[in-house]
């Protein structure tokens, strides 16, 4: 099998109810068989890109397009079946119950034997390392290992035009190489065409041969090896938001508090229930003013859900969550039972998916929640919106609908919504997910301000960087 060519003249696209177009003005042509590095800044249009070219745009996600999209010739719409995508979210590719089932519904959607089927499953379970029995229910999955379980399926599938979008991105060290290694055999062997999509350029420059990067006003800003293009235009590249492993991000000073005070304490917790065993336990961990906790570890070993449990919005399964006075302040000593309302200014929760939070029709709409439901005057409001709009490059999206957003622009406007109500402690899951380097570069420093100020975070994450540039402690689980 041979793979794909992508082809594109004068192409873009403007989802409905936008006035600026996701992408214009794209013309650029992809060989079969070109392993391809798509990068450029945070709402630069590569996720449209690749959703054109799997031939999803235009059901759901309404708009107008220009120009002309090819894949082997043909529209993308009427190629199905060609290309393979894993989504930015992986929950949204979660069709069945169980996940050998799921693995298989592509296989099945391409009229396969059942036998082959089944060889396929097992082999793109093992490629990715999902090592879980096939009839292991989706729903206990983390968000990293349903990661793995989406490409799991693209995979099993052998599609001429793989597409991938931050399949990396939730992933512990040791699945990024996994995973990554998967994909390079994967493509080795079937000789398909491989366009990804990821911000940390360094997991996938070995890999590639190309590098494009999109201009957010229109076409591509550089196409290229990647030698010719990371090295030779680096310095311009990172200037306009893109990683680059030689021009890392300026990370911000700290003023570590001296005082600092205990506000939360965990002891002995257990964490999450598989299968009616306790994921995690024993745990012990203090949240302290003016101090960030990085909780770090394996995919599915419960760092998601101790994060909740410290939120206050799930009980343990096993020890406790007390509330110091300094963060109570008269609501009592166990956050599981605490009113919205009392949460609200005490313990701030961004979830790994962040279409799980957003409840208005406009970006400025979501910001605004928190502080009027702090019942705050409107000129306070407006002026924590504005700065908060300004600071994360969303200002010229403060009238979008935030499901229409970019992946990156979704987590910093989740970050954001929080960062608006200002609460004593922040619980962050995954916070620099899908950021280009500008816009990780203002959320880190919007968090060491607020460290600063004797605000808390604790904060679930990979991102190294991250851990280095804000971490005082880290939790890492087992």
């Amino acid at each position: 099998m041979s793979g794909a060519r992508v082809s594109a003249r004068g192409w873009g696209w403007r989802y409905s109810g936008r006035r600026a177009s996701a992408v214009s003005d794209l013309t650029l042509q992809i060989e079969p068989g070109e392993r391809v590095l798509l990068l450029g800044a945070s709402g630069a249009g590569k996720s449209t890109v690749l959703q054109a070219l799997a031939g999803v745009l235009g059901g759901d996600d309404e708009g107008d397009q220009r120009g002309e999209l090819l894949v082997d010739g043909r529209n993308p719409a009427d190629a199905r079946g060609i290309a393979g995508l894993v989504l930015q979210d992986p929950d949204s590719q979660v069709v069945l119950a169980r996940v050998g089932d799921d693995v298989a519904f592509g296989c099945e959607n391409l009229s396969l034997p059942r036998d082959e089927i089944w060889r396929r499953v097992g082999n793109a379970l093992d490629a990715v390392g999902l090592r879980v029995p096939f009839e292991q229910s989706t729903s206990t999955l983390s968000g990293g290992q349903k990661q793995r379980l989406a490409l799991a399926g693209v995979l099993a599938m052998q599609p001429k035009l793989v597409l991938l979008d931050e399949p990396t991105a939730n992933l512990d060290p040791a699945g990024v190489t996994e995973v990554r290694d998967a994909v390079a055999r994967t493509v080795a062997q079937s000789g398909a065409t491989l366009i990804v999509i990821e911000h940390r350029v360094a997991v996938w420059r070995d890999l590639v041969d190309r590098v494009i990067v999109l201009d957010p006003a229109g076409g591509v800003l550089a196409d290229g090896s990647p030698d010719a293009v990371l090295t030779e235009q680096g310095r311009n590249l990172a200037d306009a938001g893109v990683w680059v492993p030689e021009f890392p991000p300026a990370t911000p000073q700290r003023t570590r508090w001296m005082e600092s005070q205990v506000l939360l304490q965990g002891s002995a917790l257990g964490v999450g229930r598989r299968k009616g065993v306790t994921v995690a336990s024993g745990i012990d961990v203090t949240v302290a003013s003016g101090r960030a906790l990085a909780v770090s570890g394996l995919n599915g070993s419960g760092k998601s859900t101790l994060a909740l449990t410290l939120a206050g919005l799930i009980k343990p399964h096993g020890g406790d969550v007390a509330a110091f006075p300094a963060l109570a302040a008269g609501a009592g000593s166990e956050p599981a039972r605490w009113k919205s309302r009392e949460l609200l200014t005490r313990i701030g929760t961004v979830f790994q998916d962040p279409e799980h939070q957003f409840l208005s029709s406009t970006v400025r709409g979501e910001l605004s929640i928190g502080p009027r439901a702090m019942r705050l005057p409107e000129s306070e409001v407006d002026d924590r919106v504005d700065a908060l709009l300004e600071r994360l490059r969303l200002t010229a999206l403060s009238k979008a609908n935030p499901f229409t957003l970019s992946g990156g622009e979704k987590r910093r406007l989740s970050v954001a919504t929080i960062l608006a109500a200002r609460p004593s402690v922040l619980v962050l899951d995954e916070p620099t997910f899908g950021q280009d380097s500008r816009t990780w570069r203002e959320l880190v420093a919007l968090l060491a301000e607020l460290l600063d100020e004797g605000n808390a975070v604790v904060a679930v994450t990979h991102d190294r960087e991250f851990i280095n540039a804000l971490a005082d402690h880290e939790l890492v689980l087992a």
